[in-house]
């Protein structure tokens, strides 16, 4: 999941232009990863901060809702699971018990309408841009989106392969 070396190459691009895209957005490379080594810097994890916002050296991301400790945990233990997947597109729906399913969800439930909204301090450096948790939610289908995975659970390492890969 956090492996971009995994990925095939249609996967990697695609990847690569979003972050590329974002970084942009935020006045450039060093100030998004700024952003990510700030947000894994933060102890207990990020998304449990009360103030719902984290700031880096240049850049602010701000979220409209605190995610409680035990929704952290199910999302953790998914992707714990997860962890060698080399699909981007898995269904963190598919494979689990019916015990697992209905904590799923319970989380999905609370968490889909979380908005983050990353900006430059400067507003010189860039718009910004604004991302959710999941990328797709239908009926037996939920997809988490790879900007959200990229910022808040894998490492910088992906985020500079990611970025310095050369679309062929």
């Amino acid at each position: 999941m956090c492996n971009f070396n995994k990925y095939d190459e249609e996967t990697k691009a695609a990847i690569h232009l979003l972050m590329k895209k974002n970084s942009e957005a935020v006045g450039g490379t060093n100030f998004l990863l700024g952003l990510q080594e700030a947000l894994r810097d933060q102890k207990p994890h990020s998304l449990t901060a009360g103030k719902c916002q984290i700031n880096s050296k240049n850049v602010v991301i701000k979220w409209n809702k605190v995610v409680f400790k035990d929704k952290l945990m199910v999302l953790e233990d998914i992707l714990l699971q997860r962890k060698s997947s080399e699909d981007l597109d898995f269904n963190i729906l598919a494979n689990v018990s019916d015990k697992k399913r209905k904590k799923i969800i319970n989380m999905v439930r609370t968490i889909a309408p979380i908005k983050f909204l990353v900006t430059p301090k400067n507003k010189e450096d860039g718009e910004g841009f604004n991302f959710k948790v999941f990328e797709k939610i239908e009926d037996n289908y939920v997809k988490l989106n790879p900007i959200f995975m990229a910022m808040f659970f894998c490492s910088a390492d992906y985020i500079k392969k990611a970025l310095k890969y050369e679309v062929v």
